[in-house]
């Protein structure tokens, strides 16, 4: 892989709401993802995580600044992106879905073969492969999706809250599972939640924004060895990074709960 780093540069998003007002979701973010690197944002309800997560993967353009991939060559940067909605074709079974982004870019169906079980395996859904999504646990649809996104050998991954809509015992087995995924492939991601422990227990780097116009409040580097944060020894230090995100949001959590009733 040639791109080193994704650099999002002073970028901005103003909109108009229903009442004709202009909105300002996003102002001056600026922040990289350098090779292999795993970043997390997080931050109170209506604080623009999920509209930054569109902008840099190209599904918003921003109002102000830029996102660029340096050391890109001529070839276009491939994304992968796993959304909160589990977006499978219900028509196609897993397998078929698996491939959809391969079949799109034109690849053989030998490869399509080859990394449709490669990828199918590695999020553990050997087996199913001809299973349909209504067929499925929601932990297995998003397995599905995310082997569809890695399908395409991305450049950029890109997570908006993949495992919000799961069972607190599913949830915490898919972060593992996606750990040991980021372990194996070493992509580049960038993953949106709302979950404080979660931003703690995968990312090198938390970016906290506050609410609007969501702003970049601190970037907080876990210092924690990546696969074993789960372990006793490390329990006390994983708090803390808990606590400091928590202390930097609480505030702007709570503005936003009293604006939302």
């Amino acid at each position: 892989m040639d791109i080193m780093r994704i650099v999002v540069e002073n970028v901005g998003k103003t909109f108009v709401d229903s009442k004709k007002n202009e909105v300002t979701a996003l102002k001056d973010i600026n922040f990289s993802i350098g090779k292999e690197e795993f970043v997390v944002l997080v931050g109170p309800s209506g604080c623009g995580k999920s509209t930054l997560l569109n902008i840099v993967g190209g599904l918003l353009s921003p109002s102000t600044g830029q996102v660029y991939f340096e050391g890109a060559t001529a070839k276009e940067p491939k994304l992968g992106v796993v959304f909160q909605e589990i977006a499978l074709f219900p028509w196609r079974t897993v397998y078929e879905n698996v491939i959809y982004g391969l079949e799109e870019n034109g690849v053989s169906k030998k490869e399509c073969q080859e990394k449709g079980k490669y990828y199918i395996d590695m999020v553990g859904l050997t087996g199913f492969e001809d299973a349909f999504p209504k067929q499925l646990s929601g932990g297995m649809k998003q397995r599905a999706g995310i082997a569809r996104a890695l399908s395409v050998e991305p450049d950029l991954l890109l997570m908006d809250e993949p495992f919000s809509a799961l069972d607190a015992q599913t949830r915490t087995l898919m972060q593992e599972e996606l750990l040991q995924i980021w372990d194996r492939t070493r992509l580049s991601t960038l993953y949106v939640t709302h979950n404080i422990q979660e931003a703690v227990y995968l990312a090198d780097r938390v970016i906290v924004l506050s609410r609007h116009p969501g702003q970049i409040k601190s970037v907080i580097t876990i210092d924690l060895p990546k696969m074993e944060r789960h372990q006793e020894q490390y329990r006390e230090r994983f708090e803390q990074y808990s606590n400091e995100i928590w202390n930097l949001i609480r505030h702007d959590a709570q503005e936003a709960l009293k604006e939302a009733y």
